[in-house]
């Protein structure tokens, strides 16, 4: 009896490590998440002597923040949406936050301190169009105040309290543009300046309390007038004309319009070029850029003009910032040899100059804001906000960069993963001890804290090495695969390499300036693929990623490519091609330096072989005649096919490739509109191509790397949700072969549009859109099986091999298939949308969705399975189909972004780890999260949360205790004889 116990507590003992253990991600031990804003193009201080002082910047990414000006870490943010761009931004009642968004038709508010929306006004404007908010400073009602927003001839006067429009005056002239609103200090009158068609000038008196228009004035002008004004005092204002190489003083006083005409070559001495006008707000001050330098002007009487400052150099020149009535500061910015240099003018008298060291990758100056504060002397001091030319952001103060943000990856347009390098080095004795010892260590305080024997010190000691996890940030490969790079590409032409540990950059590279040249003088990165991946010298040669763009906006410029290690970013080869680049089609094959092919395909049909090397002419020429080539055309409605030939239309060299066209599918534009196209990926492995049914029969999936998934809808249901009625829409499914064009699969969806989002993997296809009878999304999922071997159908001919599995399979003969598709109600809209993919292809597939909420879904392949019934069979239900519903489950424990959010999320990658449970999740929009995730958990290996050392014990008291219980028994058997 005593043996049974110790035995059912041994038992117990070893059963408790499961009980007590957690899987890594549940704790965030195996994924990441970072923040950022993207490119600013707005910026407001806040830096009140009480509360936190910050920033509010709107970005190109239509993204509003407030950032810690101490650290850049982001106190709040919102991103609103791709057609809700962000006009302008303002503060209010220093308390409330304004954006006008929408071409000026959507005016928000949010609460400074935690960025709460307050409110949001639709200001119903007919016709959007360039739009300006103007916060009034001298009318106020009780606590309000009113802001002022013009759009086009239209004024509207909004409370910050509530957002109700107080007033409205809309200036019924055609082809009125108001540009300026000011109101003159102690004044009730709104002064409203704007052009005429670009050839009048008019000026409105109009009530600031009532919005009745009190008088207005007009005055022909006998240049054509710009967009680009400065206000210099409360009755002038300067103008510059369409050529930029005049200037207009115009003046406005008792209601009577004058200006004067002055040559920019009278102002700015040497000028040449186009100049631009940089915005004042008082003191007859204005400041004109030009590709010389920066000169600041000052209005003395009525048409005199007093030169105050200069700059040699052409820099950045910030807007205004008003110190008192007297000064206006400006902040010119000069940027050469990885240095920058600022400067601080106060009415064009400089007055501060710093210097400061920045790194190599980070471009050019684009855009800097200017803030002051007071210092402990009563004086002044200044910070500047800096904008990089790779979208980057920095504080500067007292000659240092305060803090920096890489927002540049708000942006990214492309990633590929690249392996880190094996580690080569030996491990020494004393590292082999104290890393035995470590170990030792931290299992003993495991298995202390499992017996609840653990004291604090303990605890924090067992937190601290989970948060350490040093060896998933570590540079080198793992043998589970873990550790890996994301090479991502962004909208600035910077590529970042980032660590999966714990997304840290590993290293940076800006391309665009190191290419411009006058061979290429706009540069712009398309795209980037893995170039070189070594297996069989992996310790001698460092993989590589290419880079290819164009050399301009349009697709006949001409085009470039890089090479750069994957390890460190250092350029290997760069080449300004001969040829245009239309498109970039990897080959699935290599050289015998293990570098992978490429065809570049230029305007003109033509394709380009690379890398260059007699070595790759010959594996491609070799395998030419099973390569094709297939080119969508959205707006054109057709899809053709082509296959290679030798021989060139635009040269003679080796290299060049004609193409000729095999075929053609056309989709009349009267009935159908291509709205999306998916495949297969190129490297994706499939483990088996049977599959078992539950009666023992045998089903082949048909597997084919040229299957095209085209999505069409019709005309009327190209645009918005409910822009059409159901019996004017529907979707059309093509599953078609792009060797042939033979069209596999066609199914019709009534009563369905866009926006189609589609991924096809193995042998199926699943996609999502909108039913517009059922006023529901809709998720479809299409199954492709090859019927051509129907005579292999019994299981013990697949397990004997007794089957024609190694029979070729070409898409020249005409396939015998088999569908089964079914259709499901899905909750949520859809941002994107992938698949999973592991090192074999036997885990189950999860589809991963990025819903309208901006986190990503985890779904299982199998509630999309086409068997499914509302009563499976017993059979079914061991093979595990799931019981039919209309609508698929949304379980919360799916999100793989657990409560967190990828902010305008855009793309979802998977990429493979070497354990086969494991599969790596990166998701990217102005956020990056990465994650891993076991589709059918972790049956492969032992998480690390897994005590051996208690497993060890655990062992030794078994095999003591069978011992000790053996002797006992003897004992017992010996007494029993002796009786």
């Amino acid at each position: 009896m005593e043996a049974r116990f110790l035995l059912g507590f041994l038992l117990l003992l070893s059963l408790s490590s499961f009980a007590f253990s957690i899987y890594e991600d549940q704790v965030g031990l195996a994924d990441w998440h970072k923040r950022y804003i993207g490119k600013v193009k707005h910026a407001v201080f806040h830096t009140q002597k009480t509360g936190r002082r910050r920033v509010v910047v709107s970005t190109e990414e239509n993204a509003i923040a407030s950032l810690d000006l101490r650290t850049g870490d982001i106190f709040w943010r919102h991103v609103l949406g791709k057609n809700d761009v962000v006009d302008q931004i303002g503060l209010s009642l220093g308390k409330y936050v304004l954006t006008l968004s929408s071409q000026g038709s959507v005016l928000r508010a949010w609460n400074l301190p935690d960025g709460q929306m307050v409110w949001e006004t639709d200001l119903q404007i007919s016709n959007p169009s360039n739009s300006f908010l103007h916060v009034l400073g001298n009318v106020k009602s009780g606590r309000d105040s009113l802001s002022l927003v013009c759009n086009g001839g239209s004024i509207r006067a909004v409370s910050s309290i509530d957002g109700l429009v107080v007033w409205k005056n809309d200036l019924s002239i055609d082809g009125l543009k108001l540009k300026h609103v000011f109101q003159p200090p102690e004044s009730d009158t709104i002064y409203a300046i704007g052009f005429i068609d670009s050839s009048q000038i008019a000026l409105y008196h109009i009530n600031a309390k009532t919005g009745e228009l009190l008088k207005h004035a007009t005055q022909a002008s006998s240049v054509d007038l710009s967009s680009e004004t400065s206000a210099i005092s409360s009755d002038s204002l300067v103008v510059l004309d369409s050529s930029r190489s005049n200037l207009l003083l115009i003046k406005f006083t008792a209601g009577i319009i004058t200006y004067h005409k002055l040559p920019l070559s009278d102002i700015v001495q040497d000028f040449s070029g186009l100049a631009e006008l940089i915005p004042t707000k008082s003191n007859d001050i204005f400041v004109v850029k030009t590709p010389s330098g920066v000169a600041f002007k000052k209005v003395k009487g009525d048409n005199e003009l007093e030169l105050i400052g200069k700059a040699d150099q052409a820099g950045i020149v910030s807007d205004s910032l008003t110190l008192s009535e007297e000064e206006q500061a400006f902040a010119v910015v000069h940027h050469s040899n990885n240095a920058i240099s600022f400067q601080v003018r106060i009415n064009g008298r400089e007055v501060l100059t710093e210097g400061i060291k920045i790194e190599g990758h980070r471009g050019h100056v684009k855009r800097v804001f200017l803030n002051n504060y007071v210092r402990t002397d009563k004086s002044h001091g200044f910070r500047a906000l800096i904008v990089m030319d790779d979208e980057s952001l920095l504080l500067m103060q007292q000659g240092e960069v305060v803090w920096s943000r890489e927002d540049g990856l708000a942006s990214i347009s492309d990633a590929v993963v690249a392996e880190l390098p094996v580690e080569r080095e030996g491990v020494s004795v004393v590292e082999v001890e104290h890393t035995l010892l470590e170990w030792l260590k931290g299992h003993m305080l495991k298995l202390k804290g499992t017996l609840m024997l653990a004291t604090p010190d303990d605890m924090a000691a067992i937190q601290a090495m989970h948060l350490k996890s040093s060896e998933r940030n570590k540079m080198t490969r793992d043998h589970n695969g873990f550790r890996k790079l994301i090479i991502v590409l962004t909208r600035s032409g910077k590529v970042y390499a980032l660590h999966t540990g714990d997304g840290r950059i590993v290293w940076a590279h800006l391309l665009t300036p190191l290419l411009q040249s006058e061979r290429c003088p706009s540069p712009s990165v398309l795209t980037l693929r893995n170039w070189r991946v070594p297996h069989r010298k992996a310790l001698q040669e460092n993989p590589s990623i290419l880079l290819v763009g164009r050399c301009g906006a349009g697709s006949e410029s001409h085009g470039f490519h890089l090479i750069i290690d994957s390890y460190s970013g250092k350029e290997l080869e760069t080449q300004i091609l001969d040829h245009s680049i239309a498109e970039v089609v990897p080959l699935p094959l290599a050289d015998s330096s293990e570098q992978k092919l490429h065809l570049v395909i230029d305007d003109k049909l033509n394709a380009h072989l690379y890398p260059r090397s007699s070595d790759s002419l010959e594996v491609f020429i070799r395998e030419m005649s099973n390569m094709y080539y297939y080119k969508v055309e959205n707006a054109k409605g057709f899809i053709k096919g082509y296959a290679f030939k030798k021989g060139c239309s635009t040269g003679s060299s080796a290299y060049c490739f004609g193409t000729r066209e095999l075929w053609s599918v056309v989709f009349p534009s009267d009935s159908e509109r291509i709205v999306a196209t998916a495949r297969r990926k190129i490297n994706e492995v499939v483990h088996t191509q049977a599959k078992i049914m539950t009666n023992q029969d045998v089903m082949y999936k048909y597997i084919s790397k040229n299957i095209l998934f085209v999505a069409t809808v019709s005309p009327k249901a190209t645009g918005g949700i409910g822009s059409t009625a159901p019996d004017e829409a529907w979707l059309v499914a093509y599953l078609i072969d792009t060797v042939t064009g033979r069209i596999l699969h066609r199914v019709t969806h009534q009563g369905a549009q866009g926006p189609v989002h589609a991924v096809v993997s193995e042998n199926w296809v699943v996609y999502h859109y909108f039913n517009l009878r059922a006023h529901r999304y809709e998720m479809t999922v299409i199954e492709i099986y090859d019927q051509s071997r129907a005579d292999n159908k019994d299981v013990m001919k697949l397990v004997l091999g007794k089957h024609n599995l190694t029979t070729p399979i070409t898409s020249y003969s005409r396939p015998e298939i088999a569908t089964k598709s079914q259709s499901y109600f899905f909750t949520h809209s859809v941002k994107a949308i992938a698949v999973t993919t592991t090192a074999r292809g036997i885990t189950s597939k999860q589809i991963l969705i990025g819903t309208i909420g901006d986190q990503v879904l985890a779904l299982d392949k199998r509630y999309l399975d086409p068997r499914r019934t509302a009563n499976p069979s017993q059979e079914e239900k061991e093979e595990g189909i799931i019981p039919l519903t209309d609508t698929l489950p949304i379980v919360p424990q799916s999100y793989v972004t657990h409560t967190l959010q990828v902010g305008d999320l855009r793309g979802i990658m998977s990429f493979p780890a070497n354990l086969e449970s494991t599969t790596h999740v990166f998701s990217y929009g102005v956020d990056l999260f990465y994650t891993r995730i076991a589709p059918s958990r972790t049956y492969d290996s032992l998480t690390d949360e897994f005590s051996y050392v208690l497993l060890l014990i655990t062992v030794v008291v078994l095999i003591v205790a069978i011992l000790v219980t053996w002797a006992m028994s003897k004992k017992k058997d010996l007494q029993e004889k002796w009786r």
